[in-house]
C-alpha cells in the first residue's frame, strides 16, 4: 500500500502527515522522508527507533487535540535513546484532501522517474533477480522470447514476451541498466553488444565466467575495432569474490551492484553520451 492509498483509507477519520523537514549531521533518514499516522496505524517511515516512536506519539496527540500542525526540533542523542548525534526538524500537519492530491502527484512523478532495469531472461537467476529488486524504488522489466516463462514473477515487475528481445534495448530510455542472462550464449552476446553500443547505459551486465567474457570481448573487438564500449561491461555479474552460483546468491550480489550504480550519489553522472566510436559502430 502506498502512502497515498493509506491516507485515502484514513482521511475521513483523520490522519497526520509526518515529514522530516530538515536534517543536521548524522540522521537515520534524509529530509523529505514521510510517514502517515492515523489513530490505529501508520504507513511509511522516518527512520524507525525512538525517533519514530516519539513522532507517532506526537502525531496522535495532534490528532486528539484537533490542532492543524506542529514542528518538533529533535536532537538524536542519549536523551532520545538514539546515538546518531544529529538533529532533525519534523513537521506534522493534519491531512486534508489537498494533501492527498499532492501526494498522489508526487508518487506518480517518483514512479515515472525511477531508474529502469531490463532483465533479459526469465530463467532461475532472472526470476531471482526480479524478486530481489521488486521491493526497491526501481522500475524492473523482465523480457524473454519463450512463452510461459513468467510464473512466480512478482506483480510489481513488468513482464514482456518478445520474439526479438533486442527491440527492448532500442526502446529503453537513456541511463537504463541492462542485465543479460538468457538461455543462450549467442543471444547473450547479441544483447550485451546492443546494450553496450547504445553508449548511454548506466549498467550493462552479462552472466558468465571469465572464459565467456574473453570470448565475447574477442568477438566484439573484431566487429567493432574502434569502440571502447567494453570497458563498461560487467561480467560476471555480482563480482567474483563470492564463489556461490546459486541463483538467489547471484541475484543478491547483482542487486547490490545495481543499487550502487542507480541509486548511489553519483548515479546521475553515470549516464554517458554516445562517443564517436560507439555511434559509428
Amino acid at each position: 500500500m502506498t502512502l497515498a492509498d493509506f491516507l485515502a483509507a484514513n482521511l475521513k477519520d483523520g490522519a497526520v502527515i509526518v515529514r522530516i523537514a530538515d536534517v543536521q549531521g548524522s540522521t537515520p533518514r534524509e529530509a523529505g522522508a514521510t510517514m502517515i499516522v492515523s489513530a490505529r496505524g501508520s504507513a511509511g517511515t522516518i527512520g524507525g527507533g525512538q525517533l519514530e516512536f516519539h513522532c507517532l506519539d506526537l502525531a496522535r496527540i495532534l490528532l486528539d487535540s484537533g490542532g492543524p500542525q506542529q514542528v518538533a526540533d529533535i536532537l538524536l542523542g542519549p536523551q532520545m535513546g538514539q546515538c546518531c548525534g544529529g538533529r532533525v526538524r519534523v513537521a506534522m500537519e493534519r491531512a486534508t484532501a489537498r494533501h492527498l492530491g499532492t501526494l498522489r502527484q508526487d508518487e506518480a512523478k517518483a514512479a515515472a522517474e525511477r531508474p529502469q532495469v531490463l532483465i533479459f531472461g526469465a530463467g532461475h537467476t532472472g526470476k531471482a533477480l526480479a524478486c530481489s529488486l521488486a521491493l526497491l524504488p526501481i522500475a524492473v522489466t523482465v523480457i524473454d522470447d519463450r512463452p510461459g516463462q513468467f510464473a512466480d514473477v512478482p506483480e510489481a515487475i513488468t513482464c514482456l514476451h518478445l520474439d526479438d528481445s533486442e527491440t527492448a534495448i532500442a526502446a529503453a530510455r537513456a541511463g537504463s541498466a541492462f542485465v543479460v542472462l538468457t538461455h543462450s550464449h549467442a543471444l547473450d552476446y547479441r544483447l550485451a553488444e546492443a546494450a553496450l553500443l547504445r553508449g548511454d547505459a548506466a549498467y550493462v551486465g552479462m552472466i558468465g565466467s571469465g572464459t565467456k567474457r574473453a570470448r565475447f570481448e574477442a568477438s566484439f573487438r573484431r566487429r567493432h575495432p574502434g569502440s571502447d564500449a567494453l570497458r563498461h561491461l560487467t561480467c560476471p555479474i555480482g563480482g567474483s569474490d563470492v564463489h556461490d552460483k546459486r541463483p538467489a546468491v547471484i541475484a543478491a550480489l547483482t542487486s547490490a551492484e545495481l543499487v550502487r550504480c542507480l541509486l548511489g550519489r553519483k548515479a546521475s553522472k553515470r549516464a554517458r553520451t554516445p562517443n564517436r566510436h560507439d555511434a559509428a559502430a
